[in-house]
C-alpha cells in the first residue's frame, strides 16, 4: 500500500473481483519489534469459511487495546508472505491520511465476522 494521491492506471475489473475482501474482529494485537517500521501482528477472526489469519500491520498510531476486538476489512486471498520472518496471511486494509498515517476500513456495527465485502 503506498500513500500516493496520484490515481492509479484502469485495471482489468476481473482482478479485483477476483479479490476475496472480508470482514473480520481483532482477536488479539501483539508488538512487532523485528518489523523496520513499528507495527503489531494482528490475528483476526474471518468467521467460520475462513477463520483465523494473521497479519503484520502498521496501525501503531492506534493503542492496541483500541484494535482488540474491533472489526477491520482485509483481502483474506491474496497469499502469505513473509515480513521479518513473521508470517503475514492478509491484507489488512485503511486508507493513508494527509500525513501518511493509516486509517483502518470499518464495515458498519451490524456486519459480522466472515462477512463478504463487495
Amino acid at each position: 500500500m503506498t500513500s500516493s494521491q496520484e490515481p492509479k492506471p484502469q485495471s482489468d475489473p476481473a482482478h479485483f473481483f477476483s479479490t476475496d475482501i472480508r470482514v473480520g474482529r481483532v482477536m488479539s494485537v501483539e508488538p512487532f519489534p523485528e518489523a523496520r517500521r513499528p507495527a503489531f501482528k494482528l490475528r483476526v477472526d474471518f468467521g467460520p469459511s475462513v477463520g483465523e489469519l494473521s497479519t503484520s500491520a502498521q496501525v501503531t498510531d492506534y493503542p492496541a487495546d483500541e484494535l482488540k476486538d474491533r472489526l477491520v476489512v482485509g483481502a483474506v486471498n491474496l497469499g502469505r508472505k513473509r515480513i521479518a520472518g513473521f508470517a503475514s496471511d492478509f491484507l489488512l486494509l485503511g486508507s493513508y491520511d494527509k500525513d501518511g498515517r493509516v486509517l483502518l476500513l470499518a464495515p458498519d456495527a451490524g456486519a459480522s465476522p466472515g462477512d463478504v465485502v463487495g
